[in-house]
C-alpha cells in the first residue's frame, strides 16, 4: 500500500505554500528536508488530512485521508503538539488513545510499553506541567506510536532531545520503517543521512529532489545547503 499525493497544491490567497507536488510513499523511512517556510509542515498537515489541498488528491490505497478509517492507521507528531498541563503522562496517552478509537485497556497496556521505550516509565503518574521540554517531546513521540500506525508522520521529532536520546529515537524510527511508511522532517541532515531509505527536498513549495541518496552523489548536507544558498543569491 502506498500513500499517494497527486499534483497537490495549497494556496493561501495569492501565496502558494505547496506547489503541485506528486509523491508515492511506500514502506520505509522518507526524510523530508527544506528551509523554514519551504512548505514542509503544510505538506505534512495535508498528508495527515488536517488541511485540505486547494487542488490535487491524497490517498492511501482506496482510503481518502479525510476519513476516520485513515486516521485510525495514522500516527502524527506535529512540531508543536498540544497537551493538557494538569494531565498526567498516562492521562494524556489514554486521552489520545480515546481520540484514536482505541479500547482503554489496550491504550493503557500500549502506553506502559511506550513509556518504557521512551524512558518515561517512572514519570507517567506525574503532571505534564512538571515535565522538562525533552520529557514532553518523548511523550509526544509515545502518542504518535500509540495505535501502531501504518503511516507515521513526524515533524522535527528530536527537537529538545539530548544527543543520546536523539540517536536512540533515530534507531526506533529506522526499525519501525522496515514494516511501515514513515515520513520524517528534520533540520538535522545527518539523521536523515543515517536512516532514510528515500530523501525528499522541498524549496519554495516545490519538490526539487526525491530519491535514494548514496555516497556516489556526494555529501547530502553540502548539496542541501547549496540549494538554499543559490536560492538566497537569486532573490
Amino acid at each position: 500500500m502506498e500513500l499517494r499525493a497527486d499534483r497537490v497544491t495549497k494556496r493561501y490567497g495569492s501565496k502558494i505554500a505547496v506547489d503541485g507536488i506528486t509523491l508515492n510513499l511506500s514502506k520505509g523511512v522518507h526524510g523530508l528536508l527544506g528551509a523554514n517556510g519551504a512548505g514542509k509542515t503544510t505538506l505534512m498537515r495535508m498528508l495527515c488530512g488536517i488541511l485540505h489541498p486547494t487542488t490535487g488528491d491524497i490517498s492511501l490505497g482506496s482510503m481518502d485521508v479525510s476519513t476516520e478509517e485513515y486516521r485510525s492507521v495514522l500516527g502524527y507528531l506535529p512540531q508543536d503538539f498540544g497537551y493538557f498541563p494538569d494531565f498526567t503522562g498516562m492521562d494524556f496517552l489514554l486521552y489520545m488513545g480515546a481520540l484514536k478509537g482505541l479500547p482503554k485497556s489496550y491504550a493503557k497496556k500500549r502506553g506502559r510499553e511506550l513509556a518504557e521505550l521512551v524512558f518515561l516509565k517512572d514519570e507517567m503518574a506525574k503532571k505534564i506541567k512538571t515535565y522538562s521540554g525533552g520529557m514532553r517531546q518523548r511523550l509526544g513521540i509515545a502518542q504518535a506510536f500509540l495505535n501502531e500506525p501504518e503511516i507515521l508522520i513526524l515533524d522535527e521529532p528530536t527537537a529538545g532531545l539530548d544527543p543520546k536520546e536523539r540517536v536512540r529515537f533515530r534507531n526506533m524510527i529506522e526499525e519501525y520503517g522496515k514494516e511501515h511508511i514513515v515520513l520524517l522532517s528534520t533540520h538535522i541532515v545527518s539523521d536523515i543521512e543515517h536512516i532514510a531509505d528515500d530523501v525528499l527536498m522541498i524549496k519554495n513549495g516545490k519538490l526539487i529532489f526525491q530519491g535514494i541518496w548514496n555516497e556516489e552523489k556526494g555529501d547530502l548536507e553540502q548539496f542541501y545547503l547549496k540549494q538554499f544558498e543559490e536560492g538566497a543569491a537569486n532573490e
